[in-house]
């Protein structure tokens, strides 16, 4: 299916260690990771993504659930900017909605579920309490890994409408500033732990 789309797939593995190996060997630009893998099904392929991002920070990590996970989630995005993913395994059989999370997340982006940003919208007792409904849209869309522009023609709004949505949601998250602080990736964080 990938090679339909134009992207070359350097292997296919069974298990974490094999797919550590595979990733120093080959270096792709992305990896696509169940989160079970053997030999007890439980988060191997998880451990595995957090170690591809650790050793190999220029490799994009995929990871496919069955179910929705927010502890995962979470695991996954945190520590690192960018090059990430999680998607519920039915995403694969919409070959439009995986090919452009891969595409994104090996350009540098983050890619969450539309679903567990949807379950995720319902949880109360969180900063992310105070932003208005439109707001919460916007970093939904954040969250999903839209840029400004991909959100503005999502919503039907102006660019510089979405900018001005960004930076109040910044502003209510208390996001820190800085060079060494990434705050849409700081704002999609708070907004999966809230």
């Amino acid at each position: 299916m990938l090679s339909d789309v134009g992207m070359e797939m350097c292997g296919v593995v069974e298990d974490a260690e094999q797919l550590l190996l595979l990733v120093e060997h080959e270096r792709p630009d992305l990896a696509i990771v169940d989160i079970r893998m053997p030999p007890t099904h439980t988060d191997e392929g998880l451990v595995a993504a957090a170690e591809i991002r650790k050793r190999f920070p220029q490799v994009g990590v995929l990871v496919l659930s069955q179910h929705i996970e927010t502890e995962y989630a979470l695991r996954l995005l945190e520590g690192k900017e960018g090059r990430c993913g999680y998607l519920l395994k039915d995403r694969v059989t919409r070959v439009d909605e995986l090919t452009d999370a891969i595409r994104r997340v090996a350009a540098g982006d983050i890619v969450v579920d539309p679903e567990l940003v949807e379950s995720l919208m319902t949880r109360a007792g969180s900063p992310v309490d105070t932003l208005t409904p439109r707001e919460r849209e916007v970093l939904a869309l954040m969250a999903e890994g839209l840029t400004d522009r991909g959100i503005a023609q999502r919503l039907w709004l102006t660019p510089k409408t979405v900018e001005t949505h960004v930076v109040h949601i910044f502003r209510k998250l208390d996001l820190p500033e800085g060079a060494s602080y990434n705050r849409r990736v700081n704002a999609v964080l708070a907004f999966l732990r809230a």
